[in-house]
């Protein structure tokens, strides 16, 4: 990687753009989204002619039915697009919001607040509406963004960077602030991942191998999001029909998405469920991936294959799914702290000890009882949209909205004083 690389050409305008955007106010940067959405919907039509070739593409390449979902625009899913860009633009803004603060006994006044990152970099696949989601959360934090969205939604990703450019001129602000460099491929993206210095964080959203690479690759910052081997664990005292509902909205709702579940396990108690259970997935066209003591249960109810050992790690974002059963809670707790992503888990239960003690030792991002794991979304959870969904424990956990794509700065003022001798603790100083 040289000095002459387009990628840090990209990357350093964008550190130099987002130094305009920092000094814009609240009302300034609402504006500016309530554009950006009027802008999406005025040029609906370029956006999904651009991404029916994309869809084409996909078509041709063999993609899954489940990412081809996740691909697809259409003029109403742009409309609610351009809705939770609406929603963002209402929300609060988290920059110069006090975390903490205090006075210190000599008068010093000590304030931690919000900031914008700086450069946000996300590199993502076949998502076209996380090419606004990550725009727009980053211009309504104050950051300047650039986007690796993939070849597989190239078309698409190009009409809406163009379309938000577009707004951000009409708003008298530089269009480097939303930049993507899909034109440079792999390449790339390894140079973004070495950008360090000029990107501040890094956000990989997509598929395990995706997100992998880049944690191992990358000299800057990342947060780890994405990866969603979700569960749902019907208990002892489930009610039929609300395991039922729930285990069929979270796996059949839509199949290509993180928070669709990939794991049912069911308690050795409610194993008389399980026909039910099997016989209305399938019915949905779901294949069974089951252990030998759930086939069993299941009998002629469904059809069944039987369960590998890769099946329990697996996200299949497709019509699969991995059935199995656990002798009692704590075994299901094991299972799902051993083969989850930390992404969204659920409990299907009457007993309030047994939720309790699910929520308190299932140790992922988002902890469900009595729901579909779905419902973990940064539009559903009050977020107007999402960044991503971090799975991991340093800085943000579950869905990602303003607040977690800023930091804090100390702001410190006084009346004059100043340090003469020492006066206690201390941990950058020599005592």
């Amino acid at each position: 990687m040289t000095s002459s690389s387009p990628v840090l050409a990209i990357a350093a305008a964008a550190k130099s753009a987002s130094s305009a955007l920092r000094t814009t106010t609240t009302t300034e940067r609402n504006e500016l989204l309530y554009g950006i959405a009027e802008a999406l919907v005025a040029n609906a039509e370029s956006i999904v002619a651009a991404n029916a070739n994309d869809v084409t593409a996909g078509e041709a390449n063999g993609m899954t039915p489940g990412l081809l979902d996740r691909l697809t625009l259409t003029p109403d899913r742009l409309e609610a697009i351009a809705d939770a860009v609406r929603e963002v633009a209402a929300l609060p803004d988290p920059l110069g919001q006090v975390v903490r603060g205090s006075t210190l006994p000599n008068g010093l006044l000590l304030r931690q607040v919000r900031v914008p990152m700086g450069v946000v970099g996300m590199i993502y696949e076949a998502r076209p509406n996380v090419t606004v989601d990550a725009a727009v959360l980053a211009l309504k934090s104050g950051n300047a963004v650039v986007l690796r969205g993939g070849s597989a939604a190239a078309h698409s990703n190009t009409e809406i960077v163009r379309v938000i450019g577009g707004a951000l001129a009409a708003a008298g602000l530089p269009t480097e602030l939303v930049q993507s460099i899909d034109e440079y491929g792999r390449e790339g993206a390894v140079e973004l991942m070495h950008a360090r210095g000029l990107v501040d964080v890094l956000v990989p959203r997509g598929g395990a191998d995706l997100i992998q690479t880049v944690v191992r690759e990358s000299s800057v910052p990342v947060i780890e999001t994405g990866v969603g081997n979700c569960h749902v664990f019907v208990d002892a005292s489930a009610d039929p029909q609300m395991a039922r509902d729930i285990i069929m909205n979270s796996k059949t709702h839509r199949v290509g998405v993180c928070n669709a579940t990939e794991t049912l396990l069911v308690h050795a108690d409610a194993a008389h469920l399980l026909p039910d259970l099997a016989a209305a997935l399938a019915g949905a066209g779901v294949t069974l991936h089951a252990s030998e003591a759930a086939r069993e249960a299941i009998g002629a109810a469904a059809p069944t294959v039987p369960a590998t050992d890769e099946d329990w790690d697996t996200e299949f974002l497709s019509l699969d799914i991995a059935v199995g059963i656990v002798d009692d809670l704590d075994a299901a707790i094991a299972h799902i702290n051993q083969h989850g992503s930390g992404h969204t888990d659920a409990i299907v239960t009457s007993d309030v000890t047994a939720a309790q003690r699910f929520q308190a030792h299932v140790d992922s991002a988002a902890v469900v009882v009595n729901a579909s794991t779905r419902f973990t979304d940064g539009g559903l959870f009050g977020l107007g949209a999402e960044i991503g969904i971090s799975t991991q424990k340093l800085h943000a956990r579950g869905p990602m909205g303003l607040a977690d794509i800023t930091t804090t700065t100390w702001h410190v003022t006084g009346t004059g004083q100043v340090r003469d001798g020492y006066t206690g603790p201390s941990s950058c100083e020599t005592v």
